[in-house]
């Protein structure tokens, strides 16, 4: 499973690397945009005054055998949903990966969207299907606010837990200021208008983000998996030496114990002549005998 593992997680990193273009790309035509006069108004981007409801995105796994990845997920968000259900908050769960869904149903958490099976190699369609959930969720009014938690993979030796807005997105300049720039210095014309690419493209934005999200946590899920399959291994044969160990030193023990035993007898069958003269098969002999 370390091996597989290991495997696993080059693969998922190598698809994030190559996810990152894409949206740095879409992300630099919202640049241009924001250049081109576009306004804000969609409604992705507007913020609700007062926040009743919100919408928690859990990306967990679909199995388990990987260290705290599962657990660290599942319990922040479950702070998350506690700390705003104390200032009057309602909630909605849309859970990713089977494990989500055992533990908050089995603590009887209300679930209102379930997503099993797209954990360990995720697509883009997958990603689209629940951005689509969330934002017409969002759009419809039925939730305030979408908070996204997963695990933000870093590298193979460190990843870390994010907790993020998801929904209503930043302002225009906002994303495209986060974008770090498109590096173009030339004015754009749209068709048919800024507003209306923008219209077009705010949707494509959210589903690439939670793409990317799904592809951190891929690869966060099998780095952990090979760091705890290895500590597995390790645990494993440092136990098998030890047990070895005091295998061979029982089994000493037990010699000696024979052998103890086998003079003691010799030394009683023959009274007050010297056992030591007597080889030793003799003595093994004539204790059996005597048993």
């Amino acid at each position: 499973m370390e091996l597989i593992a290991a495997t696993r997680v080059a693969k998922a990193q190598t698809r994030a690397n190559e996810a990152r273009p894409y949206a740095a790309r879409i992300t630099g035509v919202i640049e241009d945009l924001a250049k081109g006069g576009a306004s804000a108004s969609h409604a992705l981007l507007e913020a609700p005054e007062d926040i009743r409801k919100i919408a928690y995105v859990v990306i967990a796994g679909d199995r388990g055998l990987a260290g705290p990845y599962n657990s660290t997920v599942i319990r922040a968000a479950e702070r998350e949903i506690m700390d705003n259900q104390a200032n009057g908050v309602d909630y909605s769960l849309i859970l990713i990966g089977k494990k989500a869904r055992d533990y908050f149903t089995f603590r009887n958490y209300r679930v209102d969207a379930y997503y099993e099976g797209i954990t360990d190699t995720p697509n883009y369609e997958s990603a689209r299907e629940v951005a689509e959930h969330v934002a017409e969720q969002f759009i419809d009014g039925d939730i305030d606010q979408v908070v996204l938690v997963f695990t933000e993979f870093v590298s193979i030796g460190t990843q870390k837990l994010a907790v993020r807005q998801f929904l209503p997105l930043e302002s225009v300049a906002t994303i495209a200021d986060s974008g770090g720039g498109s590096g173009a210095t030339a004015e754009f014309e749209f068709e048919p208008s800024a507003d209306g690419v923008l219209e077009s493209l705010l949707p494509r934005y959210v589903e690439s983000r939670l793409f990317s999200a799904l592809l951190d946590s891929s690869a966060s899920e099998h780095a952990n998996r090979q760091r705890a399959m290895k500590a597995a291994t390790d645990n494993a044969e440092e136990l098998i030496t030890k047990l070895g160990r005091q295998l061979s030193s029982a089994r000493q023990a037990a010699i000696t114990t024979e052998i103890m035993e086998i003079v003691g007898g010799a030394e009683a069958l023959g009274g007050d002549d010297d056992v030591s003269s007597i080889p030793l098969s003799e003595l093994v002999q004539s204790n059996y005998q005597s048993i």
